[in-house]
C-alpha cells in the first residue's frame, strides 16, 4: 500500500509559500526538472516509466499538496477504492452527492432567489414536488 503522507493540523508558513513557489514553477518545468523537484521534495522515487510530462505535472502537484496540507482522509480513500473497483467491472458509479430531507438549496439569478427544498421522495420548489433534480436556470 503506497504511503500516506499524515494530515497536517496547521502546515507552516514557510512551507505554505514553498508549496506555492513549487507549483507555480510546475508550469514550465520539464520531464527531467520535475524528477528532480520530485527527489528533492518527496521520500519516493519519482514513477520511471512515466513518460508525460502532463500527468507527471499533476500527479507531482498533488503529492507536494498532500505533503504540506494533508492526503485524503481515510473515508475519501475507501470511497476512492469503491469506485475504482466498481468501474472495473463496469458497473455504474453513481457520483450525486447525497442530501438529506430539509436541506434548502438556493439561488440567486437575474436577481430572482430560488429556493429548492429537500423533502422525501425528492424536491419540492415554490409547491411544486418533482422526484427528479431541480433545473437551476442557466448561468
Amino acid at each position: 500500500m503506497p504511503r500516506r503522507f499524515p494530515r497536517a493540523s496547521a502546515p507552516a508558513e514557510a512551507d505554505r509559500l514553498r508549496l506555492a513557489l513549487d507549483l507555480e514553477s510546475l508550469s514550465t518545468m520539464n520531464l527531467a526538472q520535475m524528477r528532480t523537484l520530485w527527489s528533492k521534495r518527496l521520500p519516493r522515487p519519482y514513477p520511471p516509466n512515466l513518460k508525460s510530462p502532463e500527468i507527471l505535472r499533476g500527479l507531482l502537484g498533488s503529492k507536494l499538496r498532500a505533503k504540506v496540507e494533508g492526503d485524503l482522509s481515510a473515508i475519501a480513500r475507501k470511497k476512492l477504492r469503491e469506485i475504482e473497483a466498481k468501474s472495473k467491472t463496469g458497473e455504474k458509479v453513481d457520483f450525486l452527492p447525497r442530501l438529506n430531507i430539509g436541506v434548502r438549496l438556493e439561488r440567486e439569478y437575474k436577481g430572482v432567489m430560488y429556493e429548492v427544498d429537500v423533502v422525501e421522495g425528492g424536491f419540492s420548489m415554490r409547491d411544486r414536488s418533482t422526484s427528479r433534480s431541480p433545473r437551476w436556470p442557466a448561468s
